[in-house]
């Protein structure tokens, strides 16, 4: 703790703020702090310029730091953190000066983590927050394998690795080991690299590490099961048999010019083992990569595609390894091998590690092993095959042209031609097509049209754009108790539209309700009415209180947060907590201006009288109380000081009669003048008072005590400010900005305060029955329809119009040109912003035979476009995590099967339409390649554009006027021209 104290706010800010900007470096350690106590720091200081209205308000210093909310009960940090939601993180430097400024929570320490060096191949700094859990495994057989598990630091080294199993499982130093990475009982892989770190080696939360000690006789345990390995270094160990995922591409050892390599894994069965029909293989989940396993599945029921790449001399000799926006040809290439494999029919699973890693090297985001999304790895993919196979050696310079009131055939032929000129491939011939995006200016009517490829169509569902909110309803009856509430109110909505759901339910106006967000039994935030929705959490802790008056100007009634404590100490220090929060707060109704310490006391106990019990005018209740405490200070050797916690006789050396030196200083007003004697002073003749007395006579002159006592404390009731609360009768000195702590003695607590009832409430049927109106099935026609509606841009995605020379919220409407022969249609379950995730979890029926798009299509010449599902990317669950599975139909079969990771099983079509569907895959009846889309050389397209660029942000616009359908579509060929 700094010596009198942080400095002044000013000068906090500027330190901090500075520290703040400093970069990672490897190694150093940072510290993370919880984001509502940081936003109560930076309300402190005015560290940002639009919230400086309350710096330096003792009422708003955030006390000590206070992690709580990040942590569990056993201390250890919570899953599924989020920097700048749940934490920020601090340099040493800036930990060190907050930690002297404010101190921390007792009982807390800090969590501190340390930056590293993440990613495969692209080494990004950034502070590992969370550390890998893995499993420790001794080889032998299973009866009697020893396993634990660790956290370990994804930079640590496999040597680093050994030598902790090493001590874990007590192997000496001289004992040979090899360590494996053991995907499944029989997959393992040889971690035979010591100085690659456990990221570089592709390990990941919760995998297996299994240590093998050599026998005594020279031989290996595992040498008689198994006898070929993949190794760390991607190199392939030659054995007597091919192993499941079969040799390297060639049937070489897998090594391309490039340095990359592919190998093959110990799989513990021989060749022809597991065989399955073709394409019925599943893939091995390597952690976290369901959704690869689903994506790929999808696309490798895809025909067209498979057959070329099945097919070496067609794509060998499209590949196009020099293309600065490819991938050195390594995605073709691991793809071709994958597919392979998966349709030789010899395999009913296989380990995809060799795609992993090469996309993983190309597409940093998909390199680790965390959760990601389906349709984004599938746009990759698709963009990764297609400029690998791209059949433009050098990209002509093409200029764009405006469509100047031309024909839109005239605009569309140019458009696709000129896409042509510079993307040709199989890809192209496949899944692109063409949409016909239309702004037009609200002010001046201009007109603009553009025709850009695109690879899916991003489709919008009709959903009624709210949010269900768990609340707690705190009434003004004191004998009422709080109910919980499941309210329905708009997405966007504010928080007014809180308490407009709520009035409904309790007849109460909404002018009458106060919206906090309670957080470690105190307010953390008391909301305005016209604040927002998105800044409040599915996670937080929302209570609306019913207040008597209308607002909180009201010239009669004052509104005074009320904190509970319980008194542990008499705490010398202003920034050092000594006492506990507890139970619930509450926003207590008092006289404005008239109101004594007798009489907010008397106020107090009826508002809590459900829950504290108040003592008979005749009971003493505090003699017995207080004999058993001082026994147990003297046996703690602290004298009598806690007896005298809570001591409203004693504590009338407070309530001593004002002198002529404090006249002028209000009962309660906050002043930087001490108007009280020293602690030190008060307790030296307070224990000199006790020495003197006769105890049955002290008993009999105390009088009545009081249950607690009042203290001014800060928003967060971790500090006491200098006002002190007098019981002298006089009208204590209260304001907007004043908090009470109510400073319980801990045995008028343990005798009076019930926290059972305290904590009990009641559950509306909102909260007990599920009774939200079942909402009917989306039909996929619908999100067409949707898709093809004309909208205004928001005023935060607005238009610059060329004739008016200024940015405007235009219109923009999109129709379909040209459909490709296989058409992927991506259903935007998932919505993101700053403040909350959703998914949208409802049912979207799609037909799986003659989808008939031609309604949609504004194309005279266009033709037929019935199509018929080939496959479906399913997600179950929520955001964060969750699952992907697969649907698809086997070309071999004409059957549907399902594919989950490893498993893969029969299946029907009435069963592929489920709402858990993300992704689907159509393909047009017609069997020959469709005409092109307008009068040109090659037919429809678009590109996945899932660009590497965009592949991140599956729902980014790739339009040059600025909406986002056709998302990851190639479209920016002007620029691409400055790099080629």
């Amino acid at each position: 703790m700094a010596e009198g104290g942080p400095p002044d706010c000013e000068t906090q800010k500027s330190e901090i703020g500075n520290l703040l900007k400093l970069t990672l470096k490897k190694g150093e350690t940072w510290y993370l702090v919880d984001i509502k106590w940081f936003k109560q720091w930076k309300k402190f200081v005015g560290y940002d310029s639009w919230d400086s209205c309350s710096v330096g308000d003792e009422s708003t210093n955030p006390g000590p730091v206070d992690n709580s909310a990040l942590l569990k009960e056993n201390g250890q940090l919570k899953e599924h953190l989020v920097d700048d939601l749940d934490y920020t993180l601090f340099p040493a430097e800036a930990w060190n000066k907050l930690l002297s400024w404010y101190g921390i929570v007792e009982g807390q320490g800090p969590v501190s983590r340390c930056v590293i060096e993440d990613g495969m191949y692209l080494k990004q700094l950034k502070v590992e927050v969370y550390l890998y859990n893995v499993v420790l495994s001794r080889y032998g057989p299973q009866s009697k394998e020893q396993s634990l598990t660790r956290d370990v630091s994804r930079a640590a080294t496999i040597a680093e690795l050994e030598k902790m199993m090493r001590q874990e499982f007590s192997i000496s130093e001289d004992k040979e080991v090899r360590l494996w990475n053991r995907y499944m009982s029989s997959t393992y892989e040889h971690l035979n690299k010591p100085d690659n770190t456990l990221q570089d080696a592709g390990l990941y939360q919760g995998q297996v590490i299994v240590i093998e000690e050599k026998n005594e006789d020279g031989t290996w345990p595992r040498q008689a099961k198994s006898t070929s390995s993949y190794n760390s270094t991607g190199s392939y160990e030659r054995s007597s048999y091919t192993t499941r995922s079969g040799g390297g591409y060639g049937g070489g050892s897998g090594n391309y010019e490039s340095g990359y390599s592919y190998g093959s894994y110990d799989s513990g069965y021989s060749k022809g083992s597991g065989a399955a029909n073709p394409g019925l293989c599943g893939l091995a989940n390597l952690g976290n990569t369901c959704f690869m396993n689903s994506a790929l599945q999808c696309m490798s029921n895809v025909p067209q595609l498979t057959d070329h790449m099945m097919d070496d001399k067609k794509w060998e000799k499209e590949l196009n390894e020099d293309n600065p926006l490819g991938n050195k040809g390594e995605i073709a290439k691991s793809y071709a091998e994958l597919i392979k494999t998966m349709w030789s029919g010899r395999y009913s699973y296989t380990v995809p590690r060799n795609f992993k890693v090469a996309v993983g090297r190309f597409a940093p985001q998909f390199s680790g092993y965390q959760q990601q999304d389906s349709q984004e790895l599938m746009a990759f993919l698709l963009d990764g095959l297609h400029e690998d196979m791209n059949r433009i050696r050098k990209k002509p310079y093409v200029e764009l042209k405006d469509d100047d009131g031309r024909p839109d055939s005239m605009v569309a032929a140019e458009a696709w031609d000129n896409y042509r000129k510079r993307n040709d491939s199989i890809i192209v011939d496949i899944f692109h097509g063409l949409l016909k995006s239309t702004v037009q200016c609200p002010e001046c009517s201009k007109i603009s049209v553009t025709f850009d490829p695109f690879c899916y169509l991003s489709l919008p569902l009709p959903i009624k754009k709210e949010r269900q909110m768990e609340v707690f309803w705190v009434p003004l009856a004191p004998k009422a108790k709080p109910v919980q509430f499941k309210l329905t109110v708009p997405k966007m909505g504010i928080v007014g539209d809180i308490c407009k759901a709520l009035s409904s339910f309790v007849g109460v106006p909404s002018e009458k309700m106060v919206v906090t967000d309670v957080y470690n039994h105190r307010f953390h935030r008391v909301f305005a009415l016209e604040e927002g929705l998105n800044h409040i959490l599915d996670r937080d802790d929302i209570f609306v209180y019913e207040v008597p008056v209308n607002t909180a100007e009201d010239p009669n009634t004052l509104i005074v947060p009320i904190y509970l404590r319980e008194k542990r100490s008499s705490g010398k220090d202003a920034y050092v907590s000594s006492n506990q929060l507890f139970g619930q707060p509450l926003l207590l109704p008092v006289p404005k201006g008239t109101c004594s310490y007798e009489e907010l006391y008397n106020l107090l106990l009826q508002r809590m009288s459900r829950y504290v019990k108040s003592p008979k005018p005749s009971e003493q209740w505090w003699v017995k109380l207080k004999k058993r405490q001082e026994q147990e200070d003297e046996k703690d050797d602290k004298g009598d000081m806690a007896g005298e916690v809570g001591d409203n006789a004693s504590n009338n050396a407070d309530e001593k009669e004002p002198s002529e030196n404090d006249e002028h200083v209000v009962n309660g007003e906050v002043s930087s003048m001490d108007t009280n004697v020293s602690d030190d002073e008060l307790e030296t003749d307070r224990a000199a008072e006790k020495m003197g007395e006769d105890e049955e006579v002290e008993e009999e002159e105390e009088g009545p005590k009081r249950l607690f006592t009042f203290s001014q404390v800060n928003s967060y009731g971790s500090s006491e400010l200098d006002g002190k609360l007098l019981d002298d009768g006089r009208p204590l000195k209260l304001t907007s900005k004043t908090y009470i702590a109510l400073d319980w003695d801990p045995l008028a607590k343990e005798k009076f305060y019930i926290e059972k009832d305290a904590e009990d409430f009641e559950q509306h049927d909102t909260i007990r029955y599920r009774n939200v109106p079942k909402r009917q099935a989306i039909q996929l026609n619908d999100c067409l329809k949707i898709f093809t509606d004309a909208e205004k841009l928001s005023e935060h995605d607005p238009w610059y119009c060329p004739s008016c020379k200024r940015h405007q919220q235009a219109t923009k409407k999109f129709d379909l040109w040209s459909l490709p022969n296989v058409l992927i249609i991506h259903l935007k379950r998932f919505s993101y912003n700053r403040y909350w995730r959703d998914k949208i979890d409802a049912l979207v029926e799609f037909p799986t035979e003659g989808l008939d798009l031609r309604k949609y299509i504004i194309n005279a010449d266009h033709g037929r476009a019935v199509y018929d599902l080939i496959a479906v990317s399913n997600h179950y669950g929520g955001l964060g995590g969750g699952h992907y599975t697969a649907f698809a139909k086997n070309k071999e079969e004409n059957e549907w099967h399902y594919f989950d990771d490893s498993s893969v099983s029969q299946s029907s079509e009435e069963a592929v339409v489920t709402k858990a569907a993300y992704v689907l895959v159509y393909q047009k009846r017609e069997q020959k390649m469709p005409p092109p889309p307008v009068p040109a050389k090659t037919k429809s397209a678009t590109v996945t554009t899932a660009t590497a660029s965009s592949a991140a942000e599956a729902e980014t616009s790739c339009c040059t006027n600025g909406l986002e359908s056709p998302d990851n579509a190639h479209c920016n060929d002007i620029e691409m021209d400055t790099s080629t």
